[in-house]
């Protein structure tokens, strides 16, 4: 009675961790989302000009702070029309460079759209200041020991030095800025085939003294983004820096942090995304001051910053010329992309880019298995499903054990129902005749828990390789699934389109009725394959596991559809293989009758009459 009633209670206090859940965390957060895009709205409509912070200057400085535009554009396209820029072109990029500031403030992807539908528009990775949700990147310099040099600033209008004025795979492009006062500052970038520029910085000194400058690099990044906030993948600021390792940061850690320094270090840093990503890198080993910075100065604008400078200064002798180069990183987390960037030009464990999670010893050799099998088939899910066979085929020896257990379990059940009627009122005698008859017959009670506990790391992995790898991303399976990292677009609760109403958007319970077909038959085939198990000997217990398929069908109802079709498939291979093992050692497997004594009247019990 004891463990009847600590199993109520455990399962009454899950339902209420969930329902919690919905009530006191996703339903607040969903008004705070909704808060955010009133105040965006709003601000966009009061038009209020932005003062430019000051730069900070020492003898090593710290990183500049992000400056911010006076002018604010009512869209996006209208900031790029209202400044002279220089085309970006290449495969992958599409974009611009300003002319005001030599920055790198619009680009985007050409090979990725943001839905399935071909016709939807392509990514937008790089917005200028002034819009809503700004995000730019930017090198430029700092005086040494608090010179007075007039330097560039984010107003200083630049000029193409040379006769290219497009940004391509094959023509790089240099502008200039003249201050007037001695110094000659050009601004060289290129651009590789994917994602990758290399940004050459000069400073030609006419005058008549010597200049030391610091070269600095920054991303900046206006108002707070819209992110997942899931734990199995972070989104944020973020870099790889010498012995402080991976250094990753959420948005709201900014807020409380404000500003985080990590001086004399080496290494990159920028922001990350589900799928694309954004980093200033210097030359691998270069010692530099790193920055992560958040603030809010007109208090109306969150503006958060990784940024770098080199604590080696650039001295420029009179009549002579000095250069820095660094590199920013800015597109789509591609994996044989940034592994050929890491190797190819040495970059600190640019591979942290992508956020592999605790497992990345299993989720990274998981994803190289899918693109093989990827490169031969054609098609991930497949691919999936092939991958299922393989661990089914790797773990088969450690299931035909559990199984073979299982099926002398079935095979007893006649004599331990025997014993619970024998021994029904006295427990302990009940417990010490099941462990001699487990004993007698070699039996091993738990062992139907391995097959499910070795299942969970290998589940979990390949959850982490759908839910976080750009490859999946829009990757179609048939039918429906045209896309297996987002969840399966039918619901049941609207007769699949039929019925034109969205029950998610209902409170508390909303968000457990999204119900595809692909989770309906996942739940089917879990269910399925309980019945080949011998049901539990207390009536609760089973009324419990009975409900199991139930539960598990509803929580992967907004799952990738990649990982229900990955369980469905699973279930359906371990159904058929338990079977098998089951009549191979003697055990009667009668699935289908059990099955349909699930639909059965069960008798009532005949009360025993009183003396």
């Amino acid at each position: 009675m004891t463990d009847n009633r600590n199993v109520i209670i455990a399962i009454v206090l899950s339902m209420l961790v969930l329902f919690g859940w919905q009530f006191f965390v996703a339903g607040p957060q969903l008004q705070r989302a909704q808060q955010q895009q009133e105040l965006a709205a709003a601000q966009a409509a009061a038009a209020t000009p932005v003062p430019t912070p000051a730069t900070t200057v020492a003898a090593t400085p710290g990183p500049a702070e992000a400056a911010v535009s006076n002018t604010v554009y009512p869209d996006r396209a209208a900031a790029i029309a209202a400044t002279q820029r220089v085309t970006i072109d290449t495969e992958d990029l599409h974009g611009s460079i300003n002319l005001t500031g030599a920055r790198l403030d619009d680009l985007e992807l050409k090979q990725y759209q943001e839905t399935v539908d071909p016709t939807s528009p392509i990514i937008t990775l790089l917005t200028p200041s002034g819009v809503h949700n700004a995000y730019y990147i930017e090198q430029g310099w700092a005086p040494a020991n608090g010179a007075a040099i007039a330097l560039p600033t984010n107003a200083s209008v630049w000029t193409v030095d040379g006769a290219n004025t497009k940004l391509t795979v094959a023509t790089p492009v240099t502008l200039k800025f003249d201050n007037g006062a001695g110094l000659i500052f050009r601004r060289t970038f290129a651009v590789d085939e994917h994602y990758l520029f290399t940004v050459t910085q000069s400073v030609e000194n006419k005058g008549t003294a010597q200049v030391s400058l610091f070269p600095y690099a920054r991303v900046a990044r206006h108002d707070t983004p819209k992110v997942a906030n899931f734990f199995i993948q972070h989104e944020g600021p973020t870099g790889v820096l010498a012995s402080n390792n991976l250094v990753a940061k959420k948005y709201t850690d900014m807020q409380k942090d404000q500003t985080i320094d990590l001086q004399n270090t080496s290494g990159w840093l920028g922001f990350t995304d589900k799928y694309w990503a954004t980093a200033v890198l210097s030359k691998p080993g270069v010692p530099l001051n790193a920055r992560f910075s958040w603030s809010n100065p007109t208090g109306t604008m969150d503006i958060y910053q990784s940024s770098y400078v080199e604590t080696t200064p650039v001295t420029v002798a009179p009549g002579a010329t000095a250069s820095n180069e660094s590199y920013v990183f800015a597109g789509a987390k591609e994996v044989a992309v940034i592994d050929g960037y890491k190797q190819a030009y040495g970059f600190d464990r640019l591979d942290l880019m992508i956020d592999w999670g605790w497992l990345h010893f299993l989720t990274y050799p998981m994803f190289k298995l899918l693109t093989i099998l990827y490169g031969v088939i054609g098609n991930f899910g497949v691919a999936v499903l092939c991958v299922t066979v393989l661990v089914k085929a790797v773990f088969f020896p450690l299931a035909n054990r559990s199984y073979k257990s299982m099926a002398a379990m079935r095979r007893v059940q006649p004599e331990m129902k025997a014993m619970q009627e024998r021994f029904k009122d006295d427990k302990p005698a009940q417990q010490q005749a099941m462990m001699e008859l487990y004993k007698r017959e070699k039996i091993n009670p738990l062992s139907g828990c391995w097959p499910m506990l070795i299942q969970i790391p290998v589940f979990y992995s390949l959850y982490t390789v759908i839910f976080i790898s750009l490859e999946m991303r829009h990757a179609p399976f048939f039918g429906w699934i045209q896309d297996l990292a987002a969840p399966d677009p039918t619901n049941i609760f609207t007769l699949f389109g039929l019925i034109a109403w969205d029950p998610t958007f209902l409170p508390i319970i909303g968000g457990y009725l999204h119900l595809g077909v692909w989770p309906v038959i996942m739940g089917i085939t879990m269910w399925v394959q309980m019945k080949l198990n011998p049901p539990p000997p207390d009536p609760t217990q089973a009324m419990i596991f009975g409900l199991m398929p139930i539960i598990f069908t509803f929580m992967l109802g907004t799952f990738p559809a990649g990982l229900v079709i990955y369980w469905a498939w699973n279930n359906t291979l371990s159904v058929t293989q338990q079977w098998f093992i089951m009549k191979r050692h003697g055990a009667e497997v009668n699935l289908f009758g059990n099955i349909m004594d699930t639909f059965k009247r069960k008798p009532k019990p005949v009360e025993t009459p009183k003396a």
